[in-house]
């Protein structure tokens, strides 16, 4: 019995060096994040994708994105951060951040939005998310704009809401 309780704590003094954040998930080499930076939080994302219809007469239509709104909850189910236009992240401990994009790649799945890489452009706040350096939104389904033909002249102005969810994964140096 003793020796079992010694295995049980290696094995929890092991979690405590390697640290019990989530793993880094499995994407393409494009969309890696830079190796000394760990996953700070990982949250799931349901909401939409908002597109305008911009067409002009005599000029090519086309949906282009206005903004997504989202919200992401832990493991739990519980709602940890609201996913805005910037694109932007705003925690409940109220910080946030702002992402640029810097990679884009086609999703697995046919009917759903580019998985991405992000860096962050902007923070504010104190909270997790002002730590944050690089963020991935990976396993998307749904999301994309409506058939191109759908915008037209008349149609000028007119927006869609586009199902979608996805996985995030914010990043931040690992502490030493």
């Amino acid at each position: 019995m003793k020796s079992l309780i010694q295995v049980i704590g290696a094995i929890a003094a092991l979690f405590v060096l390697v640290g019990a954040g989530p793993a880094r998930p499995e994407v393409p080499d494009s969309l890696k994040v830079p190796v000394g930076e760990e996953v700070i939080l990982a949250a799931h994302a349901t909401g939409v994708q908002i597109y305008v219809c911009q067409a002009e007469s005599g000029h090519e239509s086309a949906w282009v994105l206005k903004a997504p709104e989202a919200e992401l909850t832990d493991e739990t189910g519980k709602k940890i951060v609201h996913h805005s236009a910037g694109p932007a992240w705003k925690h409940v401990d109220g910080s946030k951040v702002t992402g640029e994009v810097v990679a884009k790649q086609d999703a697995p799945k046919p009917d759903a939005i580019p998985w991405l890489l992000l860096s962050a452009a902007s923070h504010t706040g104190e909270g997790i998310l002002a730590r944050v350096t690089a963020i991935q939104r990976i396993h998307t389904e749904g999301g994309l704009p409506p058939k191109a033909s759908d915008c037209s002249v008349s149609a000028n102005g007119k927006e869609s809401r586009s199902a979608y969810s996805a996985d995030y994964y914010f990043y931040a140096p690992a502490n030493k």
